[in-house]
């Protein structure tokens, strides 16, 4: 018994990964496609490839996924174009909000000066509206700082 015969008794292929496939064999040459015997095309003939075939996971992955990501899109541009807020289209159109310049004195805060301004409103939203109108990071004054103020 020869190496290759033995290779192939034990794992089921020839030493060139045949399965033992009528008109396969192994060598070149011209020969009848016996086992053992050579045979014209060696490895050129090639079993006929299966079509491709997708498991669940497989199927998901390569429809749903894309699917998911084209959706997602669309939802971002319809909320996009569809949004209410935009820019006035005329300078006509703006509307100033009147203030008045106001200088921190040293033991003031924006909630002291909210306060003192806008007994009326809620301080939170005098303070809130401070920070957004001098685009403050945060509620912090020093003493000498000028703030602006909505007056109204």
């Amino acid at each position: 018994m020869s190496a290759s015969s033995a290779f192939h008794d034990t794992f089921g292929r020839d030493a060139f990964g045949d399965y033992g496939r009528p008109g396969t064999g192994t060598g070149t040459g011209t020969g009848t496609g016996q086992p053992g015997q050579p045979s014209s095309g060696g490895r050129a003939k090639q079993a006929q490839q299966a079509p491709l075939r997708l498991t669940r996971r497989g199927r998901f992955v390569f429809i749903g996924v894309p699917l998911i990501l084209l959706a997602a899109l669309v939802l971002s541009l319809s909320g996009f174009l569809n949004a209410p807020a935009k820019a006035a289209d005329s300078a006509a159109e703006l509307s100033l909000t009147p203030t008045v310049t106001v200088t921190v004195q040293p033991g003031e805060s924006l909630w002291a000066i909210a306060a003192a301004v806008a007994p009326e409103r809620d301080p939170r939203d005098v303070v809130a509206d401070i920070i957004q109108l001098n685009n403050l990071e945060a509620a912090r004054v020093v003493p000498g700082q000028a703030l602006f103020i909505p007056s109204n």
